[in-house]
């Protein structure tokens, strides 16, 4: 059979989908071969964490695996430790099996180099044809990426299996021009502003600013292809006025305003009103594009954000509160089915803005990012462990069992203490506190990044409780845990 180029694949895949669904239920056929490669440009601080970014889907593996004719292909920079493994399964008591343990197959490449693990796999044809020779039937396969590059349509082409994301030439609908092009013909709510094409355009760009909303006291410019908030400076747009350059404030601490302002030169971006107001929140809509079309609101969340001005993204609560949960979820079905329309495939996600104005709440939408992200592999971990779906429209996670969930989660739980704990010291505090999962209940924290705790001092954490407030409260007592061991030994 002649190799088929990725549009093919592609095509292949709209065909196939009903029969290779992500979904766990039922008896589905399948292969799923996993490579969570950032391969994105982002600041060299996330460096050292990337490969335990690389295990953040791992708890998705328990969900596929739940359809007793599936198999995961997991692909890594560095080796899975055994440990961590055994930690995953022990979490669906009914998947701990040698049977269900068989249809897992890691592919490592040990190999630590800063580099996006998609393009490592490439570069080793002896890793690629270990891959294909653990795949079973191609026509019943397809690759899960974390996001999607011209690296990424490569490896679609070189193992010949489809892949859940969409042609690269798409990414311009994720950029900050491209979110507002599409919130502006979609009717959708989002603060005013306008492109800047470069530095030079900067003064012209806020004097419009302020001559369209001249009561906004701030706003935010944007790097077209920022990543978790990292690309954003405040504007004060009174400072502005003398001196746009000097008015910047960076939301990141490494770099210098001379850098941002090449970057921004380089990709251009956009500048718009920073919105304020009132119980100020930073939800998000969480969407499923299938190969069909077919278009889901799988989530909502708050997410936390932190940072030298609140822009950066640390973490999230789930489910966004119910007073705009259902708006957002409205607003945010529109630019899924535009994403649709043009041919988007996988994870997609929209910032908002929300504010109370005189009793009732309105939303902005900011962003829309066009892959995975925070807030993806908390609510993978939600779906393998309680098996329920989300409810758009009540703004309500419920169980098989009919029970409401909720969860607290963050990839950012870090202390530079944390750097005296190995991954087996953080299994164990939380083994032995009884700080772990409570499958009769459905309750408890599942852990996540763990191999980040020496190399890096972070971990992340998944709280799941019956309301929020428990969620938040066993969140804490792992922290209290690990800070405590971190600083006085078990």
């Amino acid at each position: 059979m002649a190799e088929q180029s990725f549009h093919e694949l592609q095509e292949r895949f709209r065909r196939l989908w009903p029969a290779v669904t992500l979904r766990s239920i039922g008896d589905v056929e399948r292969t799923v071969v996993v490579v969570h490669s950032v391969s994105l440009d982002v600041p060299d601080q996330l460096v050292p964490v990337f490969p335990a970014y690389e295990e953040r889907f791992l708890c998705m593996v328990l969900s596929l695996l739940r359809a007793p004719r599936s198999r995961v292909v997991y692909v890594t920079s560095q080796p899975i430790l055994p440990r961590l493994l055994d930690y995953y399964f022990g979490l669906v008591p009914e998947l701990d099996t040698p049977e269900a343990r068989a249809r897992f197959l890691p592919v490592s490449l040990v190999d630590g180099r800063n580099e996006p693990l998609t393009r490592k796999l490439l570069g080793r044809p002896g890793a690629l044809a270990r891959v294909r020779s653990l795949i079973g039937d191609p026509e019943l396969a397809l690759v899960l990426p974390f996001c999607m590059t011209t690296d990424e349509v490569m490896l679609a082409e070189k193992l010949q299996l489809p892949i859940y994301g969409s042609d690269p030439a798409l990414n311009w609908l994720g950029s900050k021009t491209g979110s507002r092009r599409v919130f502006g013909e979609e009717d959708v709510p989002h603060p005013a502003g306008f492109d800047v094409r470069g530095s030079d355009d900067l003064a012209s760009a806020l004097a419009e600013l302020r001559a369209r909303s001249p009561h906004a006291r701030g706003a935010v410019l944007k790097l077209d292809q920022g990543v978790s908030g990292l690309g954003n400076a405040m504007v004060v747009l009174d400072g502005a006025a003398r001196d746009p350059r000097s008015a910047l404030e960076l939301e990141d601490e490494e770099i210098t305003v001379e850098q941002y302002l090449a970057a921004l030169d380089e990709q251009g971006g956009i500048v718009e009103e920073r919105i304020e107001g009132e119980g100020l929140r930073s939800p998000s809509v969480q969407l499923r594009l299938s190969p069909a079309g077919q278009v889901d609101i799988m989530s909502t969340h708050d997410q936390i954000l932190g940072g030298l001005h609140g822009q950066t993204y640390f973490g999230c609560h789930f489910p966004a509160d119910q007073e705009y949960a259902a708006q957002i979820a409205a607003e945010g079905l529109k630019v899924g089915r535009r994403l649709a329309q043009e041919g988007v495939i996988g994870r997609a996600a929209v910032d908002f803005v929300s504010v109370r104005n005189e009793g009732a709440w309105r939303s902005y939408a900011l962003e829309i990012n066009l892959r995975c992200g925070g807030t993806t592999h908390p609510h993978f971990a939600l779906t393998a462990l309680t098996d329920g779906a989300y409810d758009p429209l009540a703004g309500e996670w419920r169980t098989r069992l009919g029970d409401i969930k909720h969860y607290a989660a963050t990839d950012h739980l870090d202390n530079p203490a944390y750097r005296r704990l190995t991954p087996d010291d953080l299994l164990d505090v939380v083994a032995q506190r009884g700080l772990g999962w409570d499958s009769e209940r459905e309750v408890g924290v599942v852990l996540h990044m763990v191999s980040a705790i020496a190399v890096a001092g972070r971990i992340g954490l998944t709280a799941i409780g019956d309301s929020l407030d428990e969620a938040r409260q066993r969140y804490y007592e792992v922290k209290a845990a690990v800070d405590e061991t971190a600083m006085h030994g078990a």
